[in-house]
């Protein structure tokens, strides 16, 4: 049977905004289309204006230039970065639109809940962009361990690699190396992980302590002789940091070179180091996240899970393991089980997928378009609601490791 298309807007059309704008052309068309776009960025916002087409009374500088208007569409797509998530999130819901909206929710705990509040009101269909719960091999590793294969889950380990690279990258350098203009580590980089955690259990989480600092990417650590730009510094050919080998020399077209200009020549590249956030010295960059953490938490059944991040590692990927009372699973790329009775083990290959977070961001918003068709909000599985509920355990590592204690959970919640 034909479908209408959901008509969606697009509220940032940054990378991840322009990658989903991408994703409904070319994927999902005969469930969606675009219809608008928010973006104060000139070039980005007419990447996403000229992939659909769209009139000039249907492009902004300015979301609140779109939300002002009458309702231009079924659903938004909030892209912003993460400090800018909560104004249009929630304008947008009372306005009537469904909401899709990238992670974290937002920066506050109090921003988050009215979110939620928002979504209530408005009956909307909602999803937040916590892709692992959507990654091929995760999602295997989740069905495994719900299906009582392992026994009762005791204790979990994960550990998330950022590797060296992506930490300079994105948490030094880049729109995630300061709080006071973003959030905290844990949140931008690692609250699906924790989401991730808090899915395979039915118990909620108790309390949790961490422990983390920003060690190495600071300015005493700098090595003799490194200047504030790679571009003047005499050390730059030996260093691994180096911005002109990681965005000039290197494939300008492909993350995450692509993020530091929007001309791709490599003179483009030359002047945006020598003159922008990506061209500095990862020891002189002002940036105040943690480099490495650990958070420890218990759960009302007596589980425990522990989750490590940390900057430096030669690999960007993640290490799951689960053990149970009748044996263990491990997620390495590939899954392993073990039984304790038998003694067998077995190992499953998780096929390589394209697309991001391993194909996730894919079935995640596709999930959302089904239920946007079928005006069903259980066939989502990362609602506003569930996202409240496991941001509040990374506000409460965050506030354990500041305060440098142990947070029950009940003192994240309301009243």
């Amino acid at each position: 049977m034909h479908q209408t298309p959901v008509s969606i807007a697009v509220i940032g059309a940054g990378g991840r905004g322009r990658g989903f704008a991408e994703m409904i052309k070319h994927s999902f068309s005969h469930l969606a289309r675009v219809v608008a776009v928010a973006e104060p960025r000139d070039a980005y916002r007419r990447d996403v204006a000229a992939l659909w087409q769209l009139p000039d009374e249907r492009v902004f500088c300015d979301w609140r230039a779109l939300v002002a208007q009458p309702k231009l569409a079924d659903a938004v797509i909030v892209a912003t970065l993460d400090r800018e998530h909560a104004g249009p999130a929630i304008a947008c819901l009372d306005k009537g639109c469904h909401l899709f909206l990238e992670k974290p929710m937002a920066v506050t705990l109090a921003e988050c809940e009215a979110i939620a509040a928002a979504a209530t009101r408005a009956k909307a269909i909602t999803t937040v962009c916590h892709s692992l719960r959507y990654h091929k091999g995760k999602r295997l590793l989740a069905d495994i361990v719900r299906s009582g294969r392992i026994g009762r889950v005791m204790t979990l380990d994960q550990i998330e690699q950022v590797a060296w690279w992506h930490q300079a990258h994105s948490f030094v350098r880049g729109n995630w190396g300061d709080s006071r203009t973003s959030t905290f580590m844990l949140m931008a980089k690692s609250c699906h992980d924790l989401d991730y955690i808090a899915s395979l259990t039915d118990e909620e989480c108790a309390r949790v302590s961490s422990f983390g600092s920003l060690t190495h990417f600071r300015p005493e650590q700098a090595p003799a002789g490194a200047a504030a730009r790679c571009v003047a510094c005499a050390i730059e050919p030996e260093c691994k940091y180096s911005a002109i080998r990681h965005y000039v020399n290197a494939n300008r077209e492909h993350w995450p070179a692509v993020v530091c200009s929007h001309d791709h020549s490599r003179e483009a590249h030359y002047r945006a180091i020598t003159d922008g956030p990506y061209g500095r010295c990862v020891w002189h960059c002002g940036n105040d996240v943690v480099d490495h953490q650990v958070v420890a938490m218990e759960f009302s059944g007596g589980m425990t899970a522990t989750f490590t991040m940390t900057g430096f590692t030669q690999h960007n990927s993640r290490m799951i393991r689960v053990n149970g009372t009748e044996g263990e699973a491990l997620f390495d790329g590939d899954i392993t089980v073990r039984d304790f009775a038998s003694g067998n083990e077995e190992r499953i290959h998780v096929a390589a997928e394209h697309g991001g977070h391993g194909g996730g961001d894919e079935r995640l918003m596709l999930d959302w378009l089904r239920a946007l068709h079928a005006n069903d909000a259980s066939l989502v599985r990362t609602s506003v609601h569930e996202s409240l509920r496991t941001h509040r355990i990374v506000f409460a590592a965050e506030k354990a490791r500041q305060e440098r204690r142990v947070v029950e959970l009940r003192e994240m919640m309301p009243g």
